[in-house]
This record gives structure tokens, sequence and C-alpha cells, in this order.
């Protein structure tokens, strides 16, 4: 069963995952595992990517936003996936999740290897950096011996540069600058400052100035290699772009659940000022 898991994530372009049995995990939504029929077994915890060449140039969005949205990335995925799964160990339960888990995932994953915990509590792996989502394959089996073993958590070597160029750390804004993207209605004064300055939807400053990132970029290791996050691309927003944008199209973004209203009301406030590649912030780090 292994050998086949690993070979449909191989043709899925998946190569970052760790296995971990589920008494190992801290359960957070035991009904989603009881609705699964998974009393016990294990789960594969596994990075998705998601930066593009599209990200280096220029853009006024976070990078997980440029493409479309990764719930929709796992929902597809699970539908090419889990029927082959059942199909070929039909006594086996299978089920894919992502944001909506059952298991605590960063802790799985920081606990498992996947990756380490940075102090902006991003999972950062070797190969992405903290550009990734991660998501988790639960099956109801036994992991056989030899496939897990317990490691101490790590913790990145604690340089400081996400929390020195946080605005929120700094004491710029009152709260996290991407929750501020996302507020409805009015902004005051200082918010619209912020988002005329930093941009318009989501933060990465934290994962930009990190030197991870900046070896991943150097090594060429941070692009995506998965297909759905390397089409429809849209890095930078116009409001042309973004008003006339079909619904089906726009519920495809990964900030249509705010509603149209509020992105047009941030690129009413930001302009074209913001938009030149914001991740040289980690180019220009030593």
């Amino acid at each position: 069963m292994l050998d086949f898991i690993k070979a449909l994530f191989t043709k899925e372009k998946i190569d970052t995952y760790v296995f971990r049995p589920l008494d190992k995990c801290l359960i957070k939504k035991q009904y989603l595992l009881d609705r699964a029929g998974i009393t016990d077994g294990f789960a594969v915890i596994f990075a998705i990517p998601y930066y593009t060449k599209a990200c280096d140039g220029k853009r006024n969005i976070s990078a997980y936003a440029t493409g479309r949205d990764y719930h929709m990335y796992v929902k597809e995925l699970r539908e090419r996936i889990v029927p082959l799964l059942k199909e070929n160990f039909p006594d086996v339960n299978f089920e894919m999740f992502a944001d909506h888990s059952p298991i605590d995932e960063r802790h799985a994953a920081v606990s498992s290897g996947l990756g380490i915990l940075g102090k902006n509590q991003l999972i950062i792996t070797e190969k992405y950096s903290s550009y990734i989502f991660i998501g988790e394959l639960i099956v109801g089996a036994s992991l056989p011996d030899g496939y897990f073993k317990e490691i101490q958590p790590q913790i990145c070597e604690n340089c400081g540069l996400c929390q020195k160029s946080c605005p929120w750390q700094r004491g710029e804004c009152g709260e996290c600058l991407s929750a501020i993207t996302q507020k409805k209605g009015l902004l005051s004064d200082s918010e619209a400052a912020l988002i005329k300055k930093y941009g318009l939807w989501g933060c990465d400053i934290c994962s930009e100035v990190c030197p991870h990132t900046k070896k991943a970029l150097q090594n060429g290791s941070i692009y995506s290699p998965i297909d759905f996050f390397n089409t429809l691309e849209l890095p930078y927003l116009t409001y042309e772009k973004v008003s006339q944008m079909s619904e089906e199209e726009f519920s495809q973004r990964a900030f249509s659940w705010r509603g149209r209203d509020t992105i047009l009301r941030n690129i009413k406030i930001g302009g074209d000022q913001n938009g030149e590649r914001r991740n040289s912030r980690a180019e220009k780090e030593d």
C-alpha cells in the first residue's frame, strides 16, 4: 500500500511528505475521523508548494493568492487519489484533509520532520522554505515498522529577521498586516496607509526576509512543480481585472471568500505603487 501511495504522490509531483501514526498526532476534530470511519491508522503529511515564477515579478498580493485557491487543488487531488486507493484496497478507509483537519497539522509536520518551526510560526521546509500549504492523507491501517521515527521538533536558527521586519512586531500596526487587508467595511487612515505601502492582500514579509527563502530562491528549488499553481496566475490585481471577472472566475481566487467589494476597496487604496517585486527584501539580506 505504501508503495502505491508513493507512486500516486510521484505522479502528482508531491515530493515532500512524511508518515506519522495517528496515535502520535494531536487529534483536534475527532468527528472528522469518525465521519471517515477511521478509528486507528496513520497520516501521510505532505507539503503543497505554491510559489511560482510569476511570484518573482510585479505583484501586489501575497504569493499564495497569485494562483487559484489551494482548497480547489486539494479537492481535485482527493478526487483523483482517494477513489483509486479505495478501489485497490477496499478493506481500508481513506480520507484527505487540508486546513480543516482532524489533526494539528503543524505539530504533526514538525514532529515528523517535514520541516522546522520558524519564529513566525510557519513551517519551513528545506526545498520550498515556508511557501507551502500542509495536507494529509489519513489511512485506516497500521503503519509498518520502520516508517516512523519520533524526532525532537526543530525550530529555526533564530536569526530574528522575520520579527524585526514584521510591521506588527515593530509596532507599525496594532494587528497582523494580513488581517488588516482582509477587513470588511471602512478602514482607518492608518490601515489604508499600510495597504498602500505594503500590498493589497496578505503579507509575505516574514517569509521574504527568511534566510531559508533566500537559499531556496538561489538554488531554484522554491518553485512549485505542481501544474495547478502554474496556471491561471494573477500576481498583479487591477480594478478592471477584478471588477470584470465572472462570478465563476472570482470564486476560484484565494481572496474570494471576503467578497469582491473588499478586494476592490483595497485596489482603490493601493493604486499601482505597491506592485514591485516584494521578495527583493530577501535578496538584499546577507
